[in-house]
C-alpha cells in the first residue's frame, strides 16, 4: 500500500470515528505496511488482521480494540501505545517494543513473543492488567518489570493446588507476589 492510498484510508477512518458522512472504518487487512510510519496514530477498532506491520512505527497510537488477528508485528515499535481490548490471536510480536504499552484485556493467545535468539517482546512498563498473557513457548524470555514479575507471581499463588512441593514453592513466592497492586483481589491464602 503506497502513502496516498493509507493516507486516504486513516483520513476516513478518523472520519467514521467522529460519526462523520462519508466516514469509512478502515480497513487494512493483509496490507504491506512494513516500516510504515503511523506514530501517534488513532486505529482504534481498525481491521489489520493478517497486515505485515513489520518494522513499523506505531509508537503512542492508539490500537483500542484494534484487530490485530495473525498480524505480523516483528520489530515494530509499540512503544507507548494504547492496545487495550486489542485483539493479538496468534499475533507475531518477536523483538517487539511494548515498553509502556497499554495491555489491559488485550487477548494475547497464541501470540508470538519471543524468537530462537531470544530477543523478546519487551514488556517494561506495559500495563497487562486483565489481559490474556499466553502460557505457552511464545511467551518464554519476554522482558518485564518487577510489577509485570510480582502480577504473574500474584496469579501463581492464586492456584489451588495441595502438593507439598508447590504448597512450599508459594510460601516463598507470597512476599513478592502480595506487592502486586492487585493481590487484595487475588485470594492468596
Amino acid at each position: 500500500m503506497d502513502a496516498e492510498e493509507l493516507k486516504i484510508v486513516l483520513d476516513n477512518h478518523a472520519k467514521w470515528l467522529n460519526y462523520e458522512p462519508d466516514g469509512k472504518q478502515a480497513d487494512l487487512r493483509y496490507a504491506d505496511l512494513k516500516k510504515a510510519k503511523l506514530q501517534s496514530t488513532d486505529l482504534r477498532r481498525a481491521r489489520l488482521q493478517y497486515a505485515d506491520l513489520q518494522d513499523a512505527d506505531l509508537s503512542r497510537a492508539n490500537l483500542k480494540k484494534a484487530q490485530l488477528y495473525k498480524t505480523n508485528l516483528y520489530k515494530a515499535n509499540l512503544w507507548g501505545a494504547n492496545l487495550e481490548g486489542a485483539d493479538l490471536y496468534e499475533a507475531n510480536m518477536q523483538r517487539t517494543n511494548l515498553y509502556e504499552a497499554n495491555l489491559q484485556n488485550a487477548y494475547l493467545y497464541r501470540a508470538n513473543l519471543m524468537n530462537a535468539c531470544l530477543n523478546s517482546a519487551d514488556l517494561r512498563g506495559a500495563d497487562i492488567d486483565l489481559s490474556c498473557l499466553p502460557l505457552w513457548c511464545g511467551s518464554r524470555g519476554i522482558v518485564v518489570d518487577v510489577k509485570i514479575a510480582q502480577q504473574v507471581a500474584a496469579h501463581f499463588c492464586a492456584l489451588d493446588c495441595d502438593d507439598p512441593e508447590f504448597l512450599k514453592t508459594k510460601k516463598k513466592l507470597l512476599p513478592f507476589a502480595l506487592k502486586f497492586h492487585r493481590a487484595r483481589d487475588l485470594d492468596l491464602r
